[in-house]
């Protein structure tokens, strides 16, 4: 019955991670907010729900480790699992704001969350506004180049939505919201029924079924559009995606409640996020500069493959 609530519960968080975010640009644009605006910041929070309510739900339902292990997994299998299979379909193309950018904020928002956890076992709610300040102030920082740099394309906002009545605004909220509570209900209590049974740690579970689940919809588009030789997937938006994870959906849950570690397996878990994030560097720069090869991707994806296999142990 677990591994049916963790189905039910990945479905409803797809669901309403979907109409969470439809309800959220059309309600946007019905505030004369730009498109730049919408897809830097209200899309990029939305996606985040799904993992943020999973998150909220574990720590609260005192399962800090899962809550952990979601964001973390999340994050590794971000970089590992979906730019590895997506880069062995169809090799990427690098653009430069990889290394003055994008890589090092994701590195110092990773390594002052692990200075946190690492200092006393616990991210506080002062360490909580930290992060999510370190995100709000990356959003204001990206945005001011973003409106200098007039080639930017938004391609996530849906420009049909301008019309977008408020009845359907409201109901789709409605929708969203509820399929979003009871997905991450269903989910944490199936997640930490399995681990029980199964003598498994909360962190594990986390760290490797709740992420891979939480990240399915984003390797699924990814791999449809290599296939359909499209342009699969930014490496920006991944790693922007990681750097919500920690600023947003970590930060505000420890804003809400204290995240404290109670499993140290969350550290060795922490090393993995950590090198997986570095290793993009040279595989980024070496041996061609700006490209992510189909080589490179299955170095990735062995990299993960490697990481569960050690997580079960």
């Amino acid at each position: 019955m677990s591994i049916v609530y963790i189905i039910i519960g990945f479905v409803l968080l797809v669901i309403g991670g979907e109409f969470l975010v439809r309800s959220s640009v059309a309600l946007s644009f019905k505030l004369n907010l730009s498109k730049l605006i919408i897809g830097m910041t209200v899309v990029s929070f939305a996606t985040s729900a799904p993992e943020l309510l999973v998150s909220l739900n574990a720590a609260l339902d005192g399962s800090p480790d899962l809550a952990l292990g979601n964001v973390i997994g999340s994050n590794i299998a971000n970089i590992a699992l979906v730019l590895g299979i997506t880069a062995m379909i169809a090799p990427l193309t690098v653009d430069k704001d990889f290394y003055k950018m994008n890589w090092p904020a994701m590195m110092v928002f990773s390594l002052v969350f692990y200075y946190f956890l690492l200092n006393d076992n616990l991210l506080n709610q002062t360490e909580g506004i930290i992060l999510f300040v370190m995100l709000i102030v990356f959003i204001y920082i990206m945005i001011t180049k973003a409106k200098k740099d007039k080639t930017v394309v938004i391609d996530d906002v849906d420009d049909s939505l301008q019309d977008t009545s408020y009845f359907k605004i409201i109901a789709w909220l409605v929708i969203g919201g509820s399929a979003l509570y009871f997905g991450s209900e269903w989910l944490v209590a199936g997640a930490k029924d399995i681990a029980q049974k199964m003598g498994i740690s909360e962190a594990v579970i986390g760290v490797t079924v709740i992420a891979i689940g939480t990240s399915v919809p984003e390797l699924a588009a990814s791999v449809v559009a290599a296939l359909k030789g499209e342009k699969a997937i930014s490496l920006g938006n991944l790693i922007g995606s990681n750097i919500f994870n920690i600023g947003s959906v970590i930060g505000l849950t420890a804003i809400i409640t204290p995240i404290n570690v109670i499993d140290t397996e969350v550290f060795t878990n922490l090393y993995w996020m950590l090198a997986i994030a570095a290793v993009l560097i040279p595989l980024v720069l070496l041996p061609k500069k700006y490209e992510i090869s189909r080589g490179k991707g299955a170095f990735l994806l062995a990299a993960y493959i490697v990481f569960i296999f050690l997580s079960f142990k």
